[in-house]
């Protein structure tokens, strides 16, 4: 299925449909700020490997990153974030980086590397947040 979601003013049914594929274990492809990503609910395994799958790579080994709201979602996904930081993360983003940070136990082990980090982003795109 093939949706188009307006930017700026994007239709409430549009958005659901969405939810709903993520609820249910699907796979989307959206806008961020850089490039079109691959975006599953990270809380649902399945999902997970399937994108791996889909990028040809070992869900063992893959290094993915997500997304997140805004920073509040920060201190739910990471360890702790010191002041300078925290700076430092307001600064940027929303924006096109990823930051590599401590993962705390709320994220799912089959996102975390064996360094116990993970890839954060906060796109400056609304569809994708």
């Amino acid at each position: 299925m093939l949706l188009h979601i307006h930017p700026d003013n994007p239709n409430p049914r549009h958005i659901k449909t969405v939810i709903d594929c993520l609820l249910s274990g699907g796979v989307i492809i959206y806008p961020t700020d850089t490039i079109y990503g691959l975006g599953c609910d990270i809380f649902q395994p399945k999902a997970v490997e399937r994108i791996a799958r889909i990028k040809q790579i070992d869900p063992a080994k893959a290094q993915l990153s997500f997304i997140c709201n805004d920073l509040s979602d920060l201190s739910k996904y990471c360890k702790t974030t010191d002041t300078p930081l925290y700076r430092l993360l307001k600064s940027h983003l929303p924006g096109p980086y990823t930051f590599i940070l401590p993962a705390s136990k709320e994220v799912p082990k089959i996102l975390q590397n064996k360094k116990s980090t993970i890839g954060l982003r906060i796109p400056d795109n609304n569809i994708a947040r």
